[in-house]
């Protein structure tokens, strides 16, 4: 083994946002360590930092996170109470469903459930 996970960084406008919006999703508590850097450890996951950039997203995003949850519908819109999205329509089919999300600044994820 060469390296061990430490966390996953997101560049975005508004770091303090962000990690506010990721920790009312997945629980934890928000840390601003400056205005350009806050981040998140999630109870039961990798540490989501976020780190301020004078560009703005202008893609889809080359990786995401799935995030299990019991129902991609109900949780789509207690996601979209936090401020953020679906993005297109749920997926089903005999495997399971996801519902393709966003935050509030434009990052995808999925909720997934088997």
């Amino acid at each position: 083994m060469i390296a061990r996970q430490r966390q996953l960084v997101i560049d975005c406008a508004d770091p303090s946002r962000l990690a506010a919006f990721w920790a009312a999703l997945l629980g934890g508590v928000p840390v601003d360590r400056d205005p350009a850097w806050s981040y998140v450890d999630p109870p039961d996951g990798l540490r989501l930092a976020f780190q301020r950039v004078p560009e703005s997203k202008a893609a889809k995003n080359r990786l995401h996170l799935d995030l299990a949850v019991a129902s991609p519908a109900g949780a789509a819109v207690r996601v979209a109470a936090l401020g953020g999205r679906a993005v297109g329509e749920l997926r089903e089919d005999a495997v399971g469903a996801f519902q393709t999300m966003a935050d509030p600044e434009g990052n995808e994820f999925c909720l997934v459930a088997p």
